[in-house]
């Protein structure tokens, strides 16, 4: 290796390579596709470039990253970056030069092409019995005669008018209650949580109310503020889970917590809890109302990102038998996680399966309601961590498989999350190879656009999987995942290691390089639908199922692949097409579903308890359907559904081709 080169990894985006020392990170992100901020030219006076080096050894990368790495804090870095950011790791990527390997943290407000976060709200039939309800009351004065205590007078009114007993009032609203009261001349809305806590006293009929439901994902978190009231979204928001920076994926994390003891999981907590403060906060801003006006939030996530959002060491999550410190529902002030709403809010965490199949499972599950329908269907959430549920109302069984950050476009030479100028979209002739793609923030594909107009940086899960699929369609691929280097095709060239197609020629990118798949990136695809099928397969066998009648593609990946291509590929077994749907951000339609009505809670706690987790790795067969399914799109399964798609089988039971 070129000791002239040090080793560079951009977080959130993923992007990672070997850049010449001396360089700064400026020029370095542009080498390797990452957008940075940097509207003065490099002239060092806009302090836009504003980046964060990681300090620390991040064992998934084999990479020790120190400050100590750059060059010196120069003094115009002063300008614009203050002494408490200076001791957090704060940098200039303009002037910052690399003297060793690093892991750089790109903050939001720093990222030139922003993250493309699919998780877009989806439309769905709710009944409405949210946990907070404003009643109204008016209330008689105090007098002589009457000296009744104000809560016990408001506790009256509320029994009287609404049935309400036993009512508890939060600490804080306590407080402020008596001054409340007599500014709104006795005449006021209650804010009641779950008919049992009163959380606010507020002049008048208040209309609106709001809740946020957040679904924090390993990668990605999304934010969906509702109006209690009426039930509608207002608001959708969405960033990357900037604990992203301490590992890709759950088990990086769960080693970044058990390697560094000390506050490993302290900034890792610190991390979500910022991040789920802006999410808050720009929604709130958006609908015009102040972050105090939330009042309930919902979470949901997997059970290591439960853990962490709740300051709960991870480390047993990462050891056999993998058990979760908790698996029922809690609900905990806000104000004790640090959580910046109305600050007597309760947070409604749902509960978790099992120790790989946490609360966002459940979410799932209460979003689509497979316990009450009879059809066959398996539900895949492909995120970082592939969750599976198979089954109908007679019976339930889950798994969870490690598919690891390649389907997001991580561990992908050209790999990049969905972002613009990522290509989501590829065609391949079969006849003469020619490739057309489409890239995120362009609605023309690439043969209606010149050359240099799509500026095309890197390719995502979604490109990456049609790309393969399309390879493989064109012969270029083999069933076994080798590159088929014979075929004599300017595309098809040797690369350092191995062979690679080239997607998108260098003239049409903004990286300045031929962007290409190569049997590596074609392996590291292979290692995660290999994952998620053999899970499937595994689960199929403990029903005794022998087809599967639908197919349910949940999270934000699985709303944006191709699921024709996704079959091809063999990231699932057969199913008719027709029954293979996509259903968007199923985790975040859970956590809205619970916000929006409490009974969903209760069968939340009674669906988490009834799905029987099935631990993969307890089943001898399933290193052998592992070894089976690698194969593309397997090596023995049949695929009727893709006669007439497929052109090099296996269509028929036990065809070995």
């Amino acid at each position: 290796m070129n000791d002239r080169n040090v080793a560079v990894i951009f977080q959130p985006s993923g992007r990672r390579g070997r850049v010449e020392v001396g360089k700064t990170i400026l020029h370095a992100s542009r080498e390797l596709g990452v957008a940075i901020e940097s509207i003065c030219g490099e002239k060092h006076t806009c302090g836009k470039c504003k980046v964060r080096i990681e300090e620390g050894f991040f064992e998934r990368e084999s990479l020790i990253s120190r400050r100590e790495h750059l060059s010196p804090f120069a003094p115009e870095e002063s300008k614009f970056i203050a002494e408490r950011e200076r001791l957090s790791g704060y940098r200039l990527a303009c002037i910052a030069e690399l003297r060793g390997d690093v892991l750089i943290y790109v903050p939001e407000e720093s990222r030139g092409g922003k993250q493309v976060i699919r998780k877009a709200a989806r439309e769905l039939p709710i009944d409405l019995n949210p946990g907070v309800i404003g009643y109204y009351v008016e209330l008689p004065r105090p007098s002589l005669g009457d000296p009744l205590g104000d809560f016990e007078r408001l506790h009256q009114a509320l029994k009287k008018a609404y049935g309400l007993k036993d009512l508890s009032i939060d600490y804080l609203a306590l407080r402020g209650i008596s001054v409340k009261l007599r500014a709104a001349g006795w005449k006021v809305t209650v804010l009641v949580w779950m008919d049992r806590e009163i959380l606010d006293v507020r002049p008048g009929r208040v209309e609106n109310f709001y809740g946020l439901a957040v679904d924090i994902g390993t990668t990605t978190v999304a934010a969906y503020l509702c109006n209690l009231a009426s039930g509608q979204v207002v608001i959708t928001d969405s960033m990357m889970n900037p604990q992203v920076t301490y590992g890709e994926d759950v088990m990086s994390r769960i080693t970044y917590a058990m390697m560094n003891p000390a506050d490993g999981l302290k900034r890792m907590k610190e991390a979500i809890t910022q991040g789920l403060n802006t999410l808050a906060g720009s929604t709130a801003n958006a609908a015009g109302i102040m972050p105090e006006d939330i009042l309930e939030m919902t979470v949901v996530g997997n059970t290591a990102m439960h853990h962490i959002f709740l300051g709960i060491d991870p480390q047993h999550l990462g050891l056999a038998p993998f058990p979760p410190s908790i698996h029922r529902s809690l609900d905990i002030k806000a104000r004790d996680l640090g959580i910046q709403i109305h600050p007597a809010a309760n947070v409604h965490v749902l509960p978790i399966e099992a120790g790989f199949v946490g609360a966002d499972n459940v979410a799932v599950l209460i979003a689509e309601e497979p316990y009450r329908k009879d059809e066959m269907a398996l539900i895949i959430d492909i995120g970082t961590n592939g969750e599976l549920v198979l089954g109908n109302k007679q019976r339930l069984v889950s798994s969870s498989c490690a598919t690891g950050p390649a389907l997001e476009g991580a561990h992908i030479k050209f790999g990049m999350r969905a972002a613009p100028g990522a290509i989501e979209r590829v065609r391949i002739d079969p006849g003469t190879l020619q490739v057309r793609y489409k890239a995120i923030g362009q609605e023309l594909w690439s043969d209606e656009c010149a050359p240099g107009e799509i500026q095309a940086r890197g390719i995502c899960g979604s490109g990456i999987i049609e790309a393969v699929a399309e390879m493989f369609q064109a012969g270029i691929v083999e069933r076994s995942g080798r590159i088929n280097g014979s075929i004599p095709n300017s595309r098809l060239r040797k690369g350092e290691k191995s062979y690679e197609f080239v997607i998108a020629k260098a003239e049409e990118t903004s990286i300045g390089q031929d962007i290409t798949v190569s049997t590596s990136d074609i392996r590291a695809v292979q290692l995660a639908k290999g994952a998620l099928y053999a899970g499937a397969k595994i689960l199929m066998k403990v029903l005794g199922v022998e087809r599967l009648e639908k197919v349910i593609l949940a999270g934000a990946f699985g709303s944006y692949i191709d699921s024709e291509r996704a079959m091809i590929l063999g990231m699932f077994p057969d199913c008719d097409l027709q029954n293979v749907c996509p259903v968007g951000n199923a985790a975040g339609d859970g956590a809205r579903v619970a916000l929006l009505n409490r009974e969903k809670r209760k069968e939340a706690d009674r669906v988490a308890r009834q799905v029987e987790y099935i631990e993969l790795t307890v089943y001898p067969e399933f290193e052998r359907e592992f070894t089976l399914a690698m194969h593309i799109p397997h090596m023995k399964d049949a695929f009727p559904h893709l006669k007439g798609i497929l052109k090099n089988g296996p269509f028929e039971k036990g065809t070995d081709r």
